[in-house]
């Protein structure tokens, strides 16, 4: 938990669900659970983290994109000096030096619509290219948190603290396990 940043009550709701849901019935399993319950919360934050990544990216290029747009005065004496300025009012010295006005030429004045998958594939390539490597670093922390998580499922199942409606179903038809014919070594 990080306090600064999260609520403690959400954090503290997310474990009594987490050990409502696998009914843990000793002082172990219930550390496992926390665990559990600890590990899932910080993939949460990954994702959160990984979002956060992608807004600072996007705010970065707009705010690239908008230091590059010419500004409006400047904007009417690019066009005016190509032949586009039928629709702002040309200085009068412009006419002087040849510059006509012919609006099949001028390009769209408008913001251009922008892809939202380019943008977040441009994100990801900025964000993939910087020298600390966020990405890479994030998806670090997540493969080891999930192999962690994954390794408490395991001891959890191996102590039978899966969900009530769960239990036994390893053990039902078809398993080895039930089998009569089915010797011990034969594992």
């Amino acid at each position: 938990m990080i306090g600064a940043l999260e609520d403690a009550e959400d954090y503290k709701a997310f474990e009594v669900a987490m050990i409502a849901d696998y009914d843990a019935q000793s002082a172990v399993e219930r550390e496992l659970v926390l665990r559990l319950a600890s590990l899932l919360w910080r993939l949460r934050r990954a994702t959160t983290m990984e979002t956060g990544l992608f807004e600072i990216q996007a705010d970065y290029l707009r705010e690239f994109r908008q230091g590059r747009q010419p500004q409006p005065k400047s904007q009417e004496i690019i066009y005016a000096r190509f032949g586009w300025a039928d629709s702002f009012d040309a200085d009068p010295d412009l006419a002087s030096h040849g510059i006509t006005n012919e609006p099949e030429a001028r390009p769209s004045s408008g913001p251009k619509s922008v892809d939202p998958a380019t943008e977040l594939a441009r994100c990801f390539l900025r964000l993939a290219n910087l020298p600390s490597y966020p990405l890479d670093r994030l998806s670090r922390y997540e493969a080891i948190l999930w192999r962690q998580a994954g390794q408490i499922l395991f001891a959890l199942d191996a102590l039978d603290r899966r969900k009530p409606q769960e239990r036994g179903r390893r053990f039902r038809s078809g398993s080895r396990q039930d089998s009569p014919a089915v010797g011990r070594d034969d594992y």
